[in-house]
C-alpha cells in the first residue's frame, strides 16, 4: 500500500496490534495517526509538530483539514484541556442499542 510506505518513511512507527494506527515520536512530543478507509485521524500532544505533519502529509495526498474531531466510526471524542485529557465514549450507540430493545 503507497500509504503505508510513505507514511513509514516519515518516521511513523506502524503498530503491532492495528495495521491502520501509527506513531512518532520525537524527544517529548507524540503523534498518532489512524487511517479508515479514506480519512485519517492525527491526534498528539505537540500542535506544532501536528502542523508539521499536516503540511508534510497535504504535499502527498489531497486533504481537507476538518478541525478537531468529534466523532469518528460512532465513537465521540471529547476533551478537557484544563486537566489535560482526552476521552471516548461510545454512548450514542448504546442509546441506540437501548431504545431498540425497550
Amino acid at each position: 500500500m503507497r500509504s503505508d510506505k510513505v507514511i513509514r518513511g516519515y518516521d511513523f512507527i506502524k503498530s503491532e496490534h492495528d495495521p491502520c494506527v501509527y506513531k512518532k515520536i520525537s524527544g517529548s512530543s507524540v503523534a498518532y495517526l489512524v487511517l479508515y478507509v479514506y480519512d485519517i485521524l492525527l491526534i498528539g500532544n505537540d500542535v506544532k509538530m501536528l502542523g508539521g505533519i499536516k503540511a508534510w502529509l497535504s504535499t502527498l495526498f489531497f486533504m481537507k483539514d476538518m478541525s478537531e474531531a468529534s466523532y469518528i466510526l460512532g465513537i465521540k471524542i471529547y476533551m478537557d484541556k484544563s486537566r489535560r485529557m482526552l476521552g471516548l465514549t461510545q454512548s450514542s450507540y448504546n442509546d441506540k442499542v437501548l431504545k431498540r430493545f425497550r
